[in-house]
């Protein structure tokens, strides 16, 4: 059963706590999305009080925000390593995620699993007994048709994902499109992430399954923090 909230005020407290795990000299993820950036600028307060850290942009959304807010950014082939991952999500169900909202889990995927530490900022609405959410698939443009085949072959419908402030899809930051897929509640959300990525023409999908290694949930009361 889902939970209710969403307050700007839960987001906030979810991400300043996850602000505050970040140490001195830590390489950190830096996620996309609404919750997530309550993280970032809480960050970029502390570089100004003498944190040094540095910060791994998952999407150009994250990358402007922390130049805007005064992070120091990097890169993976700067880095040895990343100490902590700071995203949220789309959905959470024991502590596996949906996401791709905002068409950037692909480059989430990537950072997040790379990290030591990996924790999702959320309010109480992203809460879910199971996964059941449309899961974003990001595609090849030439690879779309054969792509819906396959996810409807797995008994999902696929959709285009289209732009809302402009004519035509949605096109990711590495310059491909979105596929929405309907699979409703999703019993096992491991075997459904093998299948699709077995998938020819997927560049990665938006289950994110054994990564999380802890959530906070913001509430108006403060922040629940479960562990993974």
């Amino acid at each position: 059963m889902k939970s209710n909230g969403g307050s700007d005020a839960a987001k906030r407290r979810a991400g300043e706590r996850a602000a505050e795990d970040v140490e001195d000299g830590d390489v950190v993820g830096l996620g996309t999305g609404s919750t997530t950036a309550h993280a970032i600028r809480a960050l970029g307060r502390g570089v100004e009080d003498g944190l040094e850290i540095r910060g791994i942009p998952t999407s150009y959304q994250s990358r402007r925000l922390a130049i805007d807010v005064g992070v120091p950014l990097t890169t993976l082939e700067e880095v040895d390593g990343i100490d902590l991952a700071i995203d949220g999500a789309d959905q959470i169900a024991d502590g596996d995620l949906i996401k791709g909202g905002g068409a950037a889990h692909a480059r989430e995927k990537v950072v997040d699993a790379a990290a030591e530490r990996f924790v999702v900022v959320a309010d109480p609405s992203k809460l879910a007994d199971r996964l059941e959410r449309a899961v974003p698939v990001e595609v090849l443009p030439d690879a779309r048709p054969v792509v819906e085949r396959r996810v409807r072959e797995l008994g999902g419908e696929p959709a285009l994902r289209a732009a809302e402030r402009k004519d035509g899809p949605v096109v990711t930051d590495n310059g491909n499109l979105v596929l929405d897929c309907e699979f409703g509640e999703i019993d096992d959300p491991d075997a459904l992430a093998t299948r699709l990525s077995a998938i020819p023409g997927i560049l990665e999908h938006g289950l994110f399954v054994d990564l999380v290694n802890a959530t906070y949930v913001g509430t108006e009361g403060g922040v629940e923090r479960r562990t993974y």
